[in-house]
C-alpha cells in the first residue's frame, strides 16, 4: 500500500521550489499509517505529486523530502548516489587543501535530511538527527562501509534536537575499531588532533577552516586574543602566520590541553602562547578594566539562539561581547567576529556589531564577510544552510 501525504489547499508552493520541508499545520490527510521514518508520498491537495519523503509523527516538520524525483525510489542505491555525489563534489577542495578531515553529508543541502557526516582521517563520524535518518541507519552504514572500507564508523547523535522527532539520544561505534584518541587531521599543512567521542559537535569545527586561514593574514608581529578558542586552531594558524603573542581563552581545561598538544604537534614554538580558562566575558571585562590592549581579536563564541524565543537575548548577547572586545582593540586592530546561530540573519548581525561599535564610542570599517567552508554548502532551496556568519571589521 502506498503511504500518502495530502497537503492542504496552497501548502504545495515550497515544495515545488524544492525546500524539503512538511509542517504539520500544512497536512491536509493522511493515507495509510505510515511508521516512524517510513518513506511516505506526497501530493498536492489536487492530487499533483510532488516528493517522496520520511515521516516524522513527533515533529513539527513531519515530512522531510528526500528526492522531488518521482522515478527515484528510497532504497540503499538512492543513499549510495547522494554519498558518491557528495564526495565528488568535494574531492577538489580535498586535494587543494590537504584535507584529511571534511564535511561528507551536509544534511539536507546534500539532500540527505537530518543527515550529517564528518570525515576524521579514518573515522567517519554520523549524526542522525530525524526520524527517517534513523529509520535508514543499517542502510547508511552499509553503504559507507562499502565505499570507505578502512574506516570505522562512529555514532555522535547526541544532540537535542532528536527528541524533537521522538527519538533518545544515541552514541556509539557502528562499523569497525575505533582508533586510539585522538585522531589527527590535516588542513592547510596543520595537524589537528580530534577526540571524536568527546568533542563539540562531532568532535571539531571543520566549518571554519577558511576563516582560520583569513585570520593568518592579519597576525603578523601582532598580539592575538582568541576567544572561545576551543583547541586554539585560530591559535595555530597565528602562530604559522607569525604572531607576536597569543591569548587562547576558553572555559574548558580537556580543550585547553588539547590547544597545547596542538601547538607540539605542528612544532610551533608556544613561548609566546598563553592558556587561560576563563569565561570570556568576565575575562573580557577584566582586560578593559586592566586597560589591556591587543591588535588582534577572535570572537567565536557558541551558539546564543537555539529557537526565535532566545533570538533577542541573542543580539543582546552578540552587542554586549563585541563592544568590550573593541573597547580591547589597539587603533586599526582587527576583530574577527562570528555567530553560528542560524536563525541570526547576516545583515542583522553586522547592524549588531555596527551598534556595539558605537556603544564602544569606536569607528569601524568592514573589511570581509566570511561563511562556512564550501564543504558545508547552502543548499540552493534550503537558505536554512547559511548559519555561520563572520564579518572581519577594522577598528579606530
Amino acid at each position: 500500500m502506498v503511504l500518502k501525504i495530502k497537503l492542504r489547499p496552497g501548502r504545495e508552493k515550497s515544495l515545488l521550489r524544492h525546500h524539503p520541508w512538511v509542517f504539520s499545520s500544512g497536512i491536509h490527510n493522511i493515507k495509510g499509517k505510515p511508521q516512524m521514518g517510513e518513506t511516505v508520498e506526497v501530493v498536492a491537495h489536487d492530487g499533483r505529486w510532488l516528493g517522496r519523503g520520511s515521516w516524522s509523527p513527533e515533529s513539527q516538520i513531519q515530512v522531510r523530502i528526500w528526492s522531488f524525483n518521482r522515478d527515484e525510489e528510497i532504497d540503499r542505491e538512492f543513499f549510495k548516489r547522494r554519498i558518491v555525489r557528495a564526495q565528488k563534489g568535494r574531492d577538489a577542495l580535498i586535494a587543494e587543501q590537504g584535507l584529511t578531515g571534511y564535511r561528507l553529508i551536509a544534511a539536507e543541502s546534500d539532500g540527505l535530511p537530518g543527515i550529517t557526516i564528518d570525515k576524521y582521517a579514518n573515522v567517519l563520524v554520523c549524526q542522525l538527527l530525524s526520524a527517517g535518518a534513523d529509520y535508514w541507519r543499517d542502510t547508511l552504514v552499509s553503504v559507507l562501509s562499502e565505499l570507505y572500507p578502512d574506516c570505522a564508523i562512529y555514532e555522535r547523535s547526541d544532540v537535542e534536537s532528536r527528541k524533537k522527532e521522538g527519538l533518545e539520544l544515541v552514541t556509539g561505534l557502528l562499523h569497525g575499531e575505533l582508533p586510539a584518541m585522538p585522531v589527527v587531521i590535516e588542513e592547510n599543512g596543520i595537524k589537528i588532533a580530534v577526540d571524536v567521542t568527546k568533542g563539540h559537535k562531532t568532535g571539531f569545527y571543520l566549518d571554519q577552516r577558511d576563516n582560520r586561514a583569513m585570520a593568518a593574514r592579519f597576525v603578523k608581529g601582532q598580539s592575538v586574543l582568541n576567544c572561545f578558542c576551543y583547541t586554539g586552531t585560530f591559535g595555530l594558524y597565528a602562530a604559522k602566520g607569525g604572531a607576536a603573542s597569543i591569548e587562547n581563552v576558553d572555559v574548558s581545561k580537556l580543550a585547553l590541553d588539547t590547544a597545547k598538544q596542538n601547538m607540539a604537534l605542528n612544532q610551533l614554538d608556544d613561548s609566546h602562547v598563553h592558556y587561560h580558562e576563563a569565561d570570556v566575558f568576565k575575562l573580557l571585562r577584566q582586560y578593559r578594566d586592566e586597560g589591556r590592549k591587543f591588535d588582534v581579536i577572535v570572537l567565536d563564541p557558541p551558539k546564543f539562539a537555539d529557537n526565535k524565543a532566545q533570538l533577542n537575548g541573542a543580539c543582546r548577547g552578540y552587542k554586549d561581547i563585541n563592544m568590550i572586545a573593541m573597547q580591547l582593540l589597539q587603533p586599526g586592530g582587527t576583530l574577527l567576529t562570528f555567530s553560528c546561530s542560524g536563525l541570526m540573519q547576516a545583515d542583522l548581525f553586522q547592524k549588531i556589531v555596527a551598534d556595539a561599535a558605537l556603544d564602544a564610542k569606536r569607528e569601524l570599517q568592514f573589511i570581509e564577510r566570511l561563511s562556512q567552508a564550501s564543504d558545508h554548502p547552502i543548499g540552493g532551496a534550503f537558505p536554512e544552510g547559511f548559519y555561520l556568519k563572520g564579518l572581519v571589521a577594522r577598528v579606530w
